[in-house]
């Protein structure tokens, strides 16, 4: 900042995060001041102001999101990290359209926060105003792994606009829960969401079931249709397993998306619409594209922001969050008293792979709280296809036979990768997610537990994205 310190600001009602901050800016050659109460920054901002303030957002009294609508009403020229132990989309989107520059879920790193601070200082405010407050009913979307946060932090960011959006990653990852939130969280919330599985119809009949046909365009055409994209005018339309579109379909797409009109099969007339579309997919569109499977000019339409859902096992520190959550809504759908899960058993499910991710661990909580027969469920109650069978015998001799096996099986693939550099990882990932568990959270005695000292274990929770 030409020469002098970096004035930066911290409101928190937490002494702890004051002083961390505090210490971690200054050690920066920041010039820091702290607030326990958004009370006492106004008084503050009577006569000076910071060049970036960073502020939490449940406080008593004046409130962070309430502290924001004021700074944007005020007129204050300075950028606003906000920072939420309540790491939800509600949050991530409040705090966007409230203006702010960025958005910190807790725990945070350190380094991380410092380096925030010294962008938003670079690129200054990103206030916008607007409506912070928002009664739109959003998807359930839970996540305080970093990758759902980037998803977050996406969705946020898009929420004034109408870009299109692709979005990538396994089956069951939630790719149309995140096209809803962004639906919802856009200028086009009250209008149609029409979301389409493009393999769910068979080939000759998707062309019409997105375009509409006039009657007499085909046998059996006996009156008009109106098509998905007419259906969804002014608001969105969601094109679920873009992928296998057909080659012709895709010239279709891609002349709507770039000129905003198609015809009726049969039709004469070209028909106008006003239409976002997010298309997501399961594939490599990338490889579909070198293979001369997919157009790459339609790749380059729908590939404005590209979305990640990441799989299940790449986050399963959020796997007791959806457990909780989806044994709630299984409980509420049967009319019964929610399940606890015992400690052991939610080690078995932590550890597990999830190969058919949320998709499959929503459809588990259903099974277990049926079968279940007490009111806790325990490891018996897990079934082998859930890894139960899989994790019991993991203290046994049997897993080291397992484990031959798959080396054996991963020799195979003569192209394949070294095999430590495959099994080294995901041997350090699993016993940190089990042991982690065991020691609710706590870093010191996993560290303890697995030999290594707390630095270690916090370099290797990075490295493994467990953040």
């Amino acid at each position: 900042m030409n020469g002098r310190e970096l004035a930066v600001w911290v409101v928190d009602d937490d002494a702890s995060v004051r002083w961390v901050l505090d210490r971690a800016l200054n050690n920066e050659g920041m010039n820091t001041r702290s607030f326990e109460s958004a009370d006492s920054l106004f008084d503050a901002l009577r006569t000076e102001q910071p060049d970036v303030l960073i502020s939490d957002v449940r406080m008593p009294g004046t409130d962070g999101m309430e502290a924001l609508r004021r700074i944007v009403k005020d007129g204050y020229a300075f950028p606003v990290i906000v920072i939420t132990a309540h790491a939800d989309l509600d949050s991530a989107v409040a705090a966007y359209q409230g203006g702010a520059f960025e958005y910190l879920p807790k725990p945070f790193d350190v380094d991380d926060a410092v380096a925030l601070v010294r962008r938003a200082a670079r690129f200054g405010p990103r206030i916008a105003g607007g409506q912070v407050e928002s009664d739109r009913q959003v998807p359930a979307m839970i996540g305080r792994a970093p990758a759902m946060q980037e998803v977050f932090r996406t969705i946020g960011r898009l929420s004034r606009s109408s870009m299109t959006v692709l979005i990538t990653g396994e089956s069951g990852t939630g790719k149309e829960l995140v096209a809803r939130a962004l639906h919802e969280h856009s200028p086009r919330a009250q209008q149609p969401f029409i979301a389409l599985n493009t393999t769910a119809i068979a080939s000759e009949l998707l062309e019409s079931e997105l375009f509409g046909h006039e009657r007499g365009a085909f046998t059996g055409a006996d009156s008009r249709r109106i098509g998905r994209f007419e259906q969804a005018n002014g608001g969105t339309l969601f094109l679920d397993e873009i992928g296998d579109m057909s080659p012709a379909l895709q010239t279709r797409l891609l002349r709507v998306l770039a000129e905003g009109e198609f015809y009726r099969v049969g039709g004469q007339v070209p028909i106008r619409v006003d239409v976002r579309v997010i298309a997501a997919t399961n594939q490599e569109l990338t490889a579909a594209v070198r293979s001369g499977r997919f157009r790459e000019d339609l790749f380059h339409r729908l590939n404005v922001i590209h979305i990640v859902t990441p799989p299940l096992r790449e986050r399963r520190d959020d796997i007791p969050l959806l457990l909780d959550f989806y044994l709630r809504e299984a409980a509420r759908e049967l009319g019964t008293p929610p399940k606890r899960i015992a400690p052991e058993a939610l080690n078995l499910l932590v550890s597990f792979d999830w190969p058919g991710n949320v998709r499959q661990l929503v459809n588990a909580c259903r099974r277990l709280t049926v079968t279940a027969p007490g009111a806790e469920i325990r490891p018996e109650d897990i079934p082998d296809e859930l890894g139960g069978q899989a994790g019991i015998r993991a203290g046994s001799a049997d897993w080291s036979l397992r484990l031959a096996r798959w080396a054996e099986g991963a020799l195979q693939d003569p192209g394949g990768k070294p095999l430590l550099d495959t099994a080294l990882p995901e041997f350090e990932r699993t016993l940190i997610t089990v042991v982690l568990a065991h020691a609710r959270g706590h870093r010191q005695e996993a560290a303890k537990l697995l030999g290594w000292g707390r630095n270690t274990l916090a370099r290797k929770i990075r490295e493994h994205g467990l953040e």
